[in-house]
């Protein structure tokens, strides 16, 4: 084991970078993956990307522009938002704005798609 320890020690004096590199090698020598420790020693950029999978999962939807059928964008906007008739043409008219927060990913796409096909510019945030 002396080793084995002498080993470790001498990997504790490499940069990251150079840890990354020394994984590639072992990988292609050894014929292996070591997607797992990677993902130990990478923890803060495991922990980042975890994060930006659970943002995905809600949306804001935000109304760029009403386009040329302001009319029928109002609509939907009053369909979606349960906001009264003036309510809806105000947020319209103050495009851009965030017209609905926190939606699960299904309800925002669908909503997107009435909006798009209203003929309004949305973003999904």
């Amino acid at each position: 084991m002396a080793n084995l320890d002498s080993l470790v020690e001498e990997i504790k004096k490499l940069t990251v970078l150079e840890v990354s590199e020394l994984v590639k090698k072992l990988e292609e020598e050894f014929g292996v993956s070591a997607a797992a420790p990677v993902a130990v020693m990478g923890g803060a950029v495991a922990g980042e990307a975890a994060a930006q999978a659970e943002e995905k999962s809600e949306f804001n939807i935000e109304l760029k522009e009403a386009g040329p059928n302001k009319i029928a964008v109002i609509k939907v906007v009053k369909e979606v938002t349960g906001l009264g008739l003036g309510e809806a043409k105000a947020l319209v008219d103050g495009a851009p704005k965030v017209i609905k927060e926190n939606v699960p990913a299904e309800e925002a796409k669908a909503v997107e798609a009435k909006l798009k096909e209203a003929g309004a510019v949305v973003e999904l945030k």
